[in-house]
């Protein structure tokens, strides 16, 4: 890697198609903010900052654009009621986003230096910790996925479906996305094509 002196450029980032998502998600907060006050800019606000997430840390071009992809579909299909209008909906949200902000959780754990990479040499089952990490990310961020939910149900927006049984629901679509990711992860198959 060279070194940029004064008066050089720095070589421009080449543009990935997530960057088509994260711009549909910057259009998001407006359309938000316009259409639903605070609560819709704030929630679109949280799309926007998360799909930076992986290009800033140089995810590969699947992660990347199916994690921004899901989380800009997740945000609008509840600013619209669509979990209301297709109950099956939900669960098939909760079982892929969760999987894959647990996927992109550890990639950045990897990255910032607070877990090893699932490839590490001198770890004879890297691979299976990473996948076991994963899973255990995705539960703990479907539980607090569902702690939100509760939360922007009572303080936020009644219009959040909230209840015993659509949180257990949501908790094992969760679990079952956590554990997908991991069985990826392990494989080594979601960090392929990593972008440096």
């Amino acid at each position: 890697m060279t070194a940029v002196t004064s008066g050089e450029h720095a070589p421009g980032v080449p543009l990935v198609p997530a960057d088509a998502v994260r711009l549909a998600a910057l259009v998001s907060v407006v359309a938000g903010g316009l259409g639903w006050g605070f609560v819709g800019f704030a929630l679109f606000m949280l799309v926007l900052g998360g799909s930076m997430i992986p290009r800033a840390l140089g995810a590969s071009a699947a992660l990347d654009a199916a994690y921004s992809v899901s989380i800009v579909f997740a945000a609008w299909a509840a600013q619209l009621d669509w979990y209301a209008a297709v109950p099956w909906l939900d669960v098939v949200v909760h079982v892929a986003a969760t999987g894959l902000v647990a996927a992109v959780v550890h990639f950045a754990l990897v990255r910032v230096g607070a877990l090893p990479a699932v490839d590490e040499p001198r770890l004879p089952r890297a691979r299976l910790g990473g996948g076991l990490v994963t899973v255990a990310l995705g539960l703990a961020l479907a539980v607090l996925w569902e702690l939100g939910e509760w939360g922007g149900h009572t303080y936020l927006d009644d219009r959040i479906q909230v209840g015993y049984a659509d949180t257990m629901g949501d908790l094992a679509a969760g679990l079952l996305g956590a554990v997908v990711a991991g069985l990826i992860l392990a494989r080594g198959a979601l960090l392929a094509g990593e972008r440096r």
